[in-house]
């Protein structure tokens, strides 16, 4: 079968290329693909900027039918329509694990980085992690799960509740996710961004978030504070990673306020303005990923049409098409592609 491979560490070396078709154990569930989402990991992943196991089969957003079961899995049938968390492998011992919180284990391997994902025509889950789709959630809408369960894993950190203001930076597909979450907890909710973001802006509109803000043009500051009689936001989700969007997310919180960091930045040392912290009593929480916790509500929010997630998806192509979907996402022309296989 066709897929895309990273064959080695550093800048490009990814090439669709043949490679033999996974083999399926005991514990483990065989998936042909419908669509896989392009992440921004993919891109570092491409740039040398994230290291993976290579030669590795990239893809950890997908969905697709189950063509084959192992012995031991009882709860998925030949036939099911299916997403599946990244997570492949977990030592299963250390507290993390045993809590259920596996996306802090320190040997976990995860599917698209240590472990062949789905940009492919089948791609092997262990069957822990593989999830049944309700039936108001189609494939497009599927492959879209492992966002959505980052963006619920950093509301639920938050712990938002009805009629507080959330105010979330960056209208990525990871912001644009959270702002939907957000505003499904009950909460009034305002989505940041630049010039450069206009589309992503303009999908927030139309997504039906409360205060779309162009940063560049409009004072958020005085929308926050209108809107708090002066108090301020009471949660802020940073979800651009970048080094300024952090002194603005403090500036605008209440004291007592909830700062959750979901972007990454590229280098781990920041300034940051503990004084501030210090001073409003902030909480700061960092988020990482997603939990097992997070896959069925994610599901369940698309399923009852409280989150649109393949209003978000711009363009669908083929997997030998992935240097202009990478391109697309890397120039901000798109807010998500998807690839389809290669038959």
């Amino acid at each position: 079968m066709k897929a895309l491979v990273k064959k080695e560490a550093g800048y490009g070396h990814l090439e669709v290329m043949e490679v033999e078709e996974p083999h399926m154990g005991p514990d483990q569930v065989k998936i042909e693909v419908k669509y896989a989402g392009v992440c921004g990991t993919d891109l570092h992943t491409f740039e040398g900027r994230y290291k993976v196991k290579a030669p590795v089969t990239l893809g950890h957003e997908f969905s697709g039918e189950v063509v084959a079961v192992g012995d031991n899995v009882t709860h998925i049938q030949v036939g099911d329509r299916v997403t599946s968390e990244t997570t492949f492998y977990i030592c299963g011992t250390c507290e993390y694990c045993k809590s259920g919180h596996y996306n802090l284990c320190g040997s976990r391997k995860g599917l698209g980085t240590q472990q062949n994902g789905g940009f492919a025509k089948y791609v092997v889950a262990r069957k822990e992690s593989v999830h049944q789709l309700p039936p108001n959630v189609d494939y497009l809408s599927a492959a879209l799960t492992e966002p959505l369960a980052c963006a619920h894993h950093a509301v639920s950190k938050a712990a938002v509740k009805r009629g507080e203001v959330v105010v979330v930076l960056g209208p990525g597909p990871i912001g644009l996710l959270t702002a939907q979450i957000a505003k499904s907890c009950g909460a009034t909710v305002i989505i940041t961004g630049l010039d450069k973001d206009s589309i992503r802006l303009d999908k927030a509109l139309e997504l039906g978030i409360d205060h779309v803000v162009n940063i560049q043009t409009e004072n958020v500051k005085e929308l926050v504070d209108s809107l708090t009689e002066g108090y301020g936001a009471d949660v802020v989700l940073e979800c651009t990673g970048a080094v300024p969007a952090v002194a603005m997310g403090l500036d605008l919180l209440t004291k007592k306020g909830r700062y959750v960091q979901v972007g990454i930045f590229g280098t781990p040392e920041i300034p940051v303005d503990f004084e501030k912290i210090i001073q409003k009593e902030i909480k700061v929480i960092g988020c990482r990923s997603q939990n097992p916790f997070d896959w069925e509500p994610s599901l369940q929010l698309m399923n009852d049409h409280r989150v649109n997630a393949e209003a978000l998806v711009t363009h669908r192509l083929g997997l030998s098409e992935w240097e202009q979907a990478f391109k697309l996402m890397k120039n901000g022309e798109a807010i998500k592609v998807v690839l389809t296989p290669l038959q």
